[in-house]
C-alpha cells in the first residue's frame, strides 16, 4: 500500500467535480479527482446540454403532486415510478411532498435563480480563460406548447422570473410558426428565454480534463473511493485501489453515488437516482434554431452543427442499469409529434444516466457537518451543467474561508440533519 500526503482530493469526475478542480488549480490549490470510472462517464455525458437559468422554479410545486400521480404509473410519462418496496425512496417522495407549497417553491426558486445566474457568468469566464470548444451558444430556449391553455398554467412566468433577473417572453402560436420553423402546425404557444445557453456536454467535460490536467491536476480513472479512515472529526485518508491518500481537504463530487459514499462517512444525504434518457441523431432538417422544451410531453431538443439530441424522463428506479425502451420510444413520439422534419432514423447513441435528486431540488454545497475537512458538492438534479461553474467557485471560496453566509445557509447540508 502506498501512502501520499496530498492538499486536496476531489471524489468524482463528472462536470461539478472537474469545476471545482480548474477554480482550485487556478487558486494554486494541488488537486488528485478519484473517478469510479472515466471523467464525464455519468449525467455529465449524454444529457441535452441546456443552460437554463430559466429553470430556477424547482421541480416541488403546487400543484404537481396531482399531475404527477397521475403519471408514476404510466411507463412512457415523464415522471415513472416503477412499482416496488423501497423505504428510502417512499422517504424521499413523503419530504419531497412537504415541499410542494408556495413558501418553499418561492425560496427554492429565488436560491436557485441565485446559482444559476450567477453560473452562467463565471462559465463565460472559464471558457474564454480555457479555450475549450464545446459548441457553446447563447441563443436562447424555447417552451413549446400544444395545449390551448398554456398561459393559465405558464402565463404569469415571465413576470415572474423577471423579479429574479431572468428574461422571458411569452410568444403565441403565429410568431413560434414565424421564429421556429422546425416546428409542425398546431403549436398554441410558447416562451422564450433569450439568456439561456446550450453546449455539447461531452465536449465541455472532456476539455475540462484535458486542461486541468495540462495545469498539474492529477486524474485518476477507475479509481474508486475504498476506505476512509476517520478521527478527531477529521478524514484522514481516502483508499483508492492500491493508492491510501491523505488530504488536507476532500470534496464529495460523486454526483449520485454520494448518497453511499456520505453513509460511509456518517452523512446523511436525502438524494435518489433520477434515471433519464436521451437519443443522438444526426442533425434533421430543419433543425430548430435554439433549444427547446417540448413542454406537454417534457422532452428536450437541442440541434448542434454535427448532431441532434432529444432527451430527458425522470424515472425513479433506482440504480438500473437498463435501457427502457419504452421510455426512448416515448423521446421519439414527442420528437415526431413536435418536429417538422423528416423521420429522424437510427440514432447514433442511445444513452440513460442517474441525476442526483434532492427532495427541495436545491443542491447541497458546503462543510460536512461533523467533518472538518470534507466539502460536500452534489445534489444538483437536472442542472449540473447550468450550475457547475458556480460550484466551482463556492468550493474554492469554502476551502479559501472567502465563502459569505448569505451564499452557504440555503444549500448546506446541515439543512437534512
Amino acid at each position: 500500500m502506498q501512502t501520499r500526503e496530498c492538499d486536496v482530493v476531489i471524489i468524482g469526475a463528472g462536470v461539478i467535480g472537474l469545476a471545482c478542480a480548474w477554480y482550485l488549480r487556478a487558486a494554486g490549490r494541488d488537486v488528485v479527482v478519484l473517478e469510479r470510472a472515466a471523467p464525464g462517464a455519468g449525467a455529465s455525458h449524454g444529457n441535452c446540454g441546456t443552460l437554463t437559468p430559466s429553470h430556477a422554479p424547482p421541480l416541488p410545486a403546487p400543484g404537481v403532486l396531482r399531475r404527477a400521480f397521475g403519471w408514476m404509473l404510466r411507463a412512457d410519462a415523464p415522471l415513472y415510478i416503477p412499482p416496488r418496496f423501497d423505504p428510502a425512496l417512499w422517504a424521499w417522495l413523503l419530504r419531497f411532498a412537504a415541499r410542494c407549497n408556495s413558501t418553499d417553491h418561492a425560496h427554492a426558486t429565488r436560491v436557485r435563480a441565485k446559482l444559476l445566474n450567477r453560473s452562467l457568468q463565471a462559465l463565460d469566464g472559464l471558457l474564454a480563460a480555457t479555450g475549450i470548444e464545446c459548441s457553446f451558444s447563447r441563443g436562447g430556449l424555447l417552451y413549446v406548447f400544444r395545449n390551448p391553455d398554456w398561459r393559465a398554467h405558464y402565463g404569469s412566468l415571465p413576470e415572474n422570473l423577471a423579479q429574479l433577473g431572468i428574461r422571458a417572453e411569452a410568444w403565441d402560436g403565429a410568431r413560434m410558426a414565424h421564429e421556429e420553423p422546425a416546428l409542425k402546425p398546431g403549436v398554441t404557444g410558447g416562451i422564450l428565454f433569450p439568456d439561456d445557453a446550450q453546449l455539447r456536454p461531452d465536449r465541455l467535460v472532456a476539455g475540462l480534463a484535458r486542461v486541468v490536467r495540462a495545469a498539474g491536476v492529477e486524474i485518476l480513472e477507475q479509481s474508486e473511493a475504498g476506505d476512509f479512515e476517520l478521527r478527531g472529526g477529521r478524514i484522514l485518508s481516502v483508499q483508492a485501489g492500491p493508492l491510501r491518500l491523505q488530504p488536507r481537504e476532500v470534496v464529495l463530487a460523486a454526483w449520485a453515488w454520494s448518497p453511499a459514499l456520505g453513509r460511509r462517512l456518517g452523512l446523511r444525504l436525502p438524494i435518489q437516482p433520477g434515471k433519464g434518457y436521451s437519443m443522438t441523431f444526426s442533425p434533421p432538417a430543419p433543425a430548430p434554431r435554439r433549444a427547446l422544451v417540448l413542454k406537454e410531453p417534457s422532452v428536450y431538443a437541442t440541434a448542434w452543427e454535427d448532431g441532434f439530441r432529444i432527451g430527458s424522463t425522470m424515472e425513479f428506479s433506482g440504480y438500473d442499469a437498463r435501457l427502457n425502451a419504452v421510455r426512448l420510444g416515448a423521446l421519439r413520439r414527442a420528437a415526431d409529434e413536435f418536429l417538422a422534419g423528416p423521420e429522424l432514423g437510427e440514432p447514433v447513441e442511445t444513452w440513460y444516466g442517474w441525476r442526483p435528486m434532492t427532495s427541495d431540488d436545491i443542491p447541497v454545497i458546503g462543510r460536512a457537518p461533523g467533518l472538518q475537512n470534507l466539502v460536500v458538492a452534489t445534489g444538483h438534479g437536472m442542472l449540473g451543467m447550468s450550475m457547475a461553474a458556480a460550484t466551482g467557485e463556492l468550493v474554492r471560496d469554502i476551502l479559501a474561508g472567502t465563502a459569505t453566509e448569505d451564499w452557504l445557509r440555503p444549500l448546506s447540508p446541515a439543512r437534512f440533519t
